[in-house]
């Protein structure tokens, strides 16, 4: 299976009888999955069966949902306020004894703010009931188009994440061929600073160094570290591969990637060593600012 992606974005049209609508569909990263809604006034009904086929189809990300709705001017029809007409018919009478002005026309008498008012058309049940699937099955559709906006991202994401494995094998490598990791090398260093300090004693006992160079070796060996760094590399080789969303678990190993170059530095008796973790750690970044887009 290729790695799905979090973000991802859709637009969806649609036409139904009398009324337009169209769907818009967000999604950006998110530790879970958080479903945010919004509806016209009218359609709460459609909250539930749209919320429900994001949860069954999408695993995790913040989605954003936005459907308007629009409907036709023309089924508009025009009515007489009633309530209006006789407030305005009330004034003329109160005024029309002190004024000698000629009586308002008819058209007059309409085109007053208020006193005609348009009405929206009744729509039948059925109407109602074709209009609420057909945008339903829109959604639908506006889905599909981003699980398969969401595969693209995520296929490209895939590519960038087996660089960044194969990158941090060859960094493991490196610190495990890297010279100073040879007890020979820690007895040579050892060596140097015990004479600095005792100015080429003639007396220093050479077995007490032996000793000292092996403790020092054990210490400082990151054959563990070493054997971790592989085996996670492996384990996200075996994610990329799995037939379900792997988001948690490639973000979960990128912790420990993380822990794993830490203590390599910590453990590094050589600035040639130190220089490797570093470069482990900078590619552990890069690895997990990408990990944090997968499902």
């Amino acid at each position: 299976m290729t790695l799905v992606s979090m973000t991802g974005f859709t637009r969806a049209n649609g036409t139904y009888e009398t009324y337009r609508w169209t769907w818009e569909i967000k999604t950006v990263n998110g530790k879970g999955l958080d479903l945010r809604f919004r509806l016209p006034p009218g359609y709460d009904e459609l909250d539930r069966p749209v919320r429900a086929l994001m949860s069954e189809r999408l695993s995790r990300g913040s989605c954003f949902v936005n459907l308007t709705v629009q409907q036709d001017a023309n089924t508009h029809t025009l009515r007489v306020n009633e309530h209006v007409l006789d407030a305005v018919l009330s004034a003329m009478a109160m005024v029309e004894g002190r004024l000698d002005v000629k009586k308002p026309s008819l058209d007059g008498l309409l085109s007053i703010k208020g006193v005609m008012e348009p009405v929206e058309q009744e729509e039948s049940e059925d109407v109602r009931r074709g209009l609420l699937k057909a945008i339903q099955d829109n959604f639908k559709e506006a889905v599909s188009d981003l699980e398969v906006m969401r595969s693209k991202e995520g296929a490209a994401l895939e590519k960038i994440v087996l660089q960044r494995v194969s990158e941090l094998e060859m960094l493991t490598r490196q610190a495990e061929e890297c010279p100073a990791r040879s007890a020979d090398a820690i007895q040579a260093k050892l060596r140097q600073q015990i004479e600095r300090i005792l100015e080429n004693d003639k007396g220093f006992d050479e077995d007490r160094l032996y000793q000292e160079a092996v403790l020092l070796a054990g210490k400082a060996d990151i054959r563990e570290e070493l054997d971790r760094l592989y085996a996670h590399c492996a384990a996200v080789r075996t994610l990329l591969v799995d037939d379900k969303p792997v988001g948690r678990k490639l973000d979960f190993l990128s912790q420990e990637f993380n822990r794993e170059a830490n203590t390599l530095c910590a453990k590094s008796n050589d600035t040639s060593l130190t220089a490797i973790g570093l470069e482990l750690k900078a590619a552990i970044e890069q690895l997990r600012e990408q990990i944090q887009n997968v499902e």
